[in-house]
């Protein structure tokens, strides 16, 4: 081999190695593409049935994992636990977790988004969390 095509294979050898070492995954972040709730949210009526069907299931935040999503446990569990941040509600813990940027996504083994979720938290958290 002459001394040019060494040169060549051992800059692309580099050029590659460079690239890949670059690449690697940490954290899946699920995009909320859904679209953001304009009409007032009400917990009773439209967070607790969300967490009840998706999260307050045996062996999860049915009171064995914290928060306790229960019906007449979720409210306090979030709000008393810091799980909401009202003056930054995309920062909130329940949120992040809901969205995949904290680990893990949840609710765990659910499709993306399901029932809208993302957007009724955030929604109902900037409204102020409210106990209504």
């Amino acid at each position: 081999m002459s001394k040019n095509k060494i040169k060549i294979t051992t800059l692309i050898i580099i050029a590659l190695v460079a690239t890949l070492s670059g690449c690697y995954k940490t954290a899946t972040l699920l995009v909320d593409n859904s679209p953001a709730i304009t009409t007032a949210v009400s917990f009773s009526t439209d967070i607790q049935p969300i967490l009840t069907n998706n999260c307050a299931k045996s062996g999860c935040h049915n009171g064995s994992i914290s928060p306790n999503l229960t019906s007449g446990n979720a409210y306090n569990s979030l709000v008393n636990g810091n799980f909401i941040n009202t003056s930054t509600p995309a920062n909130s813990l329940v949120y992040l977790w809901l969205t995949g940027k904290e680990a893990a996504t949840m609710p765990l083994g659910a499709s993306n988004n399901p029932s809208n979720i993302n957007a009724y938290m955030l929604a109902w958290i900037t409204q102020g969390a409210k106990n209504n």
